[in-house]
């Protein structure tokens, strides 16, 4: 048995993938026998209890009492202690500057360290302000600080891998650890079938589930309109924001109306049923669909075929798949049409379907990342005995 610190910017009640995912872990290590403390930031709403695992609150996020806390109540527990940091610059405040917090891991060095990064520092653009290409250069020196302090680090997309192994250090690992769906997949055909009339009737459903940033809400902008013109298809926008993104969509394109629909925020449960509703999934990324996306997860773990896109952060492994329609990002008009010729054929629909279910289960189930961080942990202790 294992006990794992878990050190996240964020965890529920607080929104976001890296607290979905990070959840999702605590209760699958709990669940294979381990025991785990979750250090987060503080939160004005009711816990989000699980059995065994343990949420320890601090009193701000990541600032100076924050550390004092966390040294302190770490320095109790017997060692050698397992911490395990779920990485995010913007997660840990400061506006994503947050040296300290990197200091501070740099100065647990008699710790075993282990560093997901979920997301490795902001990018550089030449055609971005000034200051968001220091605060770039601030999150690289930020990444350097905490791979360097780590015994073993892990990336949610293997295009990271690189990077961070230049700044961890030779002989010390850097794995691939594919970030799983964060919505549990609820089997009712009823209950989804209900959930299809109500939005579609007998016409085609088409989704698309995520948080609706800027970014993906203007690919949505540029594919839904002839999308809906093309096929006849409803479309229905699941998650955080989703109804904002169904009254501009309206506002703008007055066709729309009574064609595209929004829920805004749901229960996970709730999420399922309308994701399984749907003939298939939208899902459009402006750096290209890659391991990292849990939108795509979603999709992908409910067998529901996806028409997404193509770019920078896209492994090979999506297209090699041959589970997903795939069209270049810089091209979004063209999800358009590749989603209204899907539509077209049920057979397709089916076979991709049961492409993209087959290659979660085989490469993204969250059964996969506990397998992969326990065998680890097996591993390094082996290595600690031997060297005893």
């Amino acid at each position: 048995m294992t006990d794992w610190h878990v050190i996240t910017g964020e965890y529920p009640p607080q929104p976001g993938g890296v607290s979905d995912y990070t959840r999702r872990l605590a209760r699958g290590l709990v669940d294979a026998g381990d025991r785990v403390d979750v250090w987060a930031p503080p939160v004005d709403q009711p816990e989000c209890a699980d059995p065994g695992v343990t949420v320890r609150r601090l009193p701000d996020r990541f600032g100076p009492r924050a550390l004092r806390r966390l040294t302190r109540e770490l320095d109790r527990q017997p060692a050698p202690r397992r911490l395990l940091v779920q990485y995010v610059p913007h997660a840990f405040g400061w506006k994503a500057a947050n040296v300290p917090f990197c200091l501070w891991l740099q100065s647990r060095r008699q710790d075993s360290i282990w560093v997901m990064f979920h997301e490795v520092a902001f990018p550089f653009d030449r055609h971005q302000s000034v200051s968001r290409n220091a605060l770039a250069l601030v999150n690289r020196a930020m990444a350097s600080i905490v791979a360097s302090s780590a015994e073993r680090a892990f990336v949610s997309i293997p295009g990271w891998r690189q990077m961070v192994q230049s700044m961890i250090g030779n002989g010390k690992p850097v794995e691939w650890l594919p970030v799983p769906s964060s919505i549990p997949v609820v089997r009712n055909p009823t209950a989804s079938a209900s959930v299809r009339a109500r939005y579609a009737g007998a016409q085609p459903l088409v989704g698309h589930f995520g948080t609706h940033g800027t970014a993906i809400r203007d690919m949505l902008d540029a594919s839904i309109p002839p999308l809906v013109d093309a096929s006849g298809c409803h479309v229905l926008l699941v998650g955080r924001r989703s109804d904002e993104t169904q009254r501009e969509l309206v506002a703008r394109y007055p066709r729309l109306d009574g064609r595209v629909h929004g829920t805004g925020v749901l229960p996970d449960e709730s999420v399922s049923l309308h994701v399984a509703a749907c003939d298939l999934m939208l899902q459009p990324y402006p750096d290209g669909v890659s391991s990292r996306r849990t939108s795509a997860m979603v999709a992908l773990s409910h067998g529901v075929p996806m028409v997404t896109t193509r770019g920078w952060l896209t492994e090979p492994l999506w297209e090699a798949s041959g589970a997903l329609e795939v069209v270049d990002a810089a091209d979004p008009a063209g999800l358009a049409t590749a989603a209204a010729r899907l539509l077209e054929s049920t057979a397709r629909r089916d076979a991709l379907g049961t492409r993209a279910r087959a290659l979660y289960l085989s490469r993204f189930d969250m059964l996969y990342s506990i397998r992969a961080l326990r065998d680890a942990d097996a591993e390094s202790r082996h290595l600690t005995a031997v060297q005893a």
